[in-house]
């Protein structure tokens, strides 16, 4: 099975590193780069072409729900999994409907966000 590769964004460097640690325990899995914010996302996306990107919806400068058209239109075959605090469902809804394919809700479990990643790359 190929590698798949992963850029995580989210402005907390804790959940960065969570995510990062849970995606990696998978041997095929990859985290090529990470961002802070909606424009470093756009940036990686284009730079890097990640199969799967995860993206926190609240960010300083440019939030992540923003971030969606931008980074499918850099790198369309990205497939985005936006992270939520409770509370954001109409936010996540919206993302959804922008592009992304799946979300986790922080704080996250690990086997959710294995079967986020599962769940964007059979479809």
């Amino acid at each position: 099975m190929k590698e798949l590769t992963f850029v995580v964004v989210d402005d907390a460097v804790f959940m960065r590193t969570l995510l990062k640690k849970i995606i990696e325990e998978v041997e095929t899995y990859k985290v090529v780069a990470e961002g802070a914010n909606g424009f470093e996302a756009i940036q990686k996306a284009q730079l890097f072409k990640p199969d799967i990107m995860t993206l926190d919806i609240t960010m300083p400068d440019m939030d992540g729900l923003t971030a969606v058209k931008e980074i499918l239109k850099c790198s369309p075959d990205t497939k985005i999994i936006m992270v939520s605090a409770m509370g954001q469902q109409s936010m996540v809804i919206e993302a959804i409907k922008q592009g992304a394919k799946d979300f986790v809700v922080k704080p996250f479990e690990k086997s959710r966000v294995l079967q986020a990643i599962k769940n964007v790359t059979e479809n």
